[in-house]
């Protein structure tokens, strides 16, 4: 598999500087797309992080640009009504022309997630069934064929018009490095979408969910192997760790010591970095996501091209 470059749009980030225009993300797509990127990301959080809402963002992106696949990192299905997502998403992707990937996870534990999930009225503690029963869900009505459902929602020959574009729907990538992440991906998904470890890390887990793909009697050449990744780009390397603090603070208000263990993050210099990102490559990676952490306009243009720079073995 040839390896792909992905950029996460800052919809967090504007959100938190007081910069809630859309115009100015939507140009950022557009740039991305000039300089060669494979793929443009969206975030999801309701109040726990407010953003823009991805799906709705999805669309405008995918009016906006024509080669990239569009994807999420990661969406939070359990929040969503199946039913809706199915729909929505089917619209997203024939609006895209087949561009959709969903990266999707079942939230961090934290208490303002608790709170967010709690405000949309999904039980905590029943996320995960939720979470694996809505897909199965979205995937039954992509088909176009009448459905019948009877669990946490009731259907009666529901039929979603229009099915995606992509015939049986987009990708499903999983999100998490934890154990009952990687069974999750190896049994249900198109794709392993993790935000860490290091390399070395990332590399043992791929092998597991490797393994457990075979166990559960499906190709693991069939599984992408992704990788989301935070960094900032700066000569002094010091001034670049910083700045990564700084950035996780603002965003998560969490400690970054704790943060970097299980979200892999990089400071330093451009050469650095791309040495940094050969690391993944050599360990499986084949689409690497890059959140920056600041500067997006130059470090878009910085890294442009990087997939010609790291070699995949």
């Amino acid at each position: 598999m040839a390896l792909k470059i992905g950029y996460l749009l800052p919809t967090r980030e504007q959100i938190m500087e007081g910069r809630p225009e859309a115009a100015p993300l939507l140009d950022l797509a557009e740039k991305a797309e000039g300089l060669g990127y494979d793929s443009l990301w969206i975030g999801d959080s309701i109040l726990a992080r407010p953003r823009h809402d991805p799906l709705t963002l999805m669309s405008a992106v995918a009016a906006r640009t024509k080669t990239p696949e569009i994807g999420t990192a990661v969406l939070l299905p359990a929040l969503r009504n199946p039913v809706v997502l199915a729909h929505q998403v089917a619209t997203i992707d024939q609006i895209s022309e087949g561009r959709i990937i969903l990266g999707m996870g079942i939230a961090a534990d934290v208490p303002n997630i608790h709170a967010e999930f709690e405000a949309c009225g999904v039980p905590w503690d029943k996320r995960v069934g939720r979470f694996l029963e809505g897909i199965r869900l979205c995937q039954a009505l992509w088909t176009g064929e009448p459905v019948d459902w009877d669990g946490r929602w009731k259907v009666e020959q529901g039929v979603v018009g229009p099915v995606p574009y992509r015939k049986g729907g987009p990708p499903i990538w999983g999100g998490g490095a934890v154990p009952g992440a990687l069974k999750r991906v190896a049994k249900n998904f198109d794709g392993w979408f993790p935000t860490g470890p290091d390399a070395l890390g990332f590399g043992e887990r791929l092998a597991e969910v490797n393994k457990l793909t075979k166990e559960a009697g499906r190709n693991p050449d069939d599984v992408t192997k992704a990788i989301y990744l935070t960094i900032a780009i700066d000569d002094d390397e010091v001034k670049a760790d910083e700045r990564i603090d700084s950035y996780l603070v603002n965003y998560y208000d969490a400690r970054p010591d704790i943060l970097k263990k299980r979200q892999a993050c990089f400071g330093g210099s451009l050469e650095n970095a791309i040495e940094w990102l050969q690391g993944y490559v050599d360990q499986g990676a084949r689409h690497i996501v890059l959140r920056f952490a600041g500067d997006h306009e130059q470090n878009l243009e910085r890294l442009a091209g990087l997939a010609g720079r790291l070699k995949c073995s």
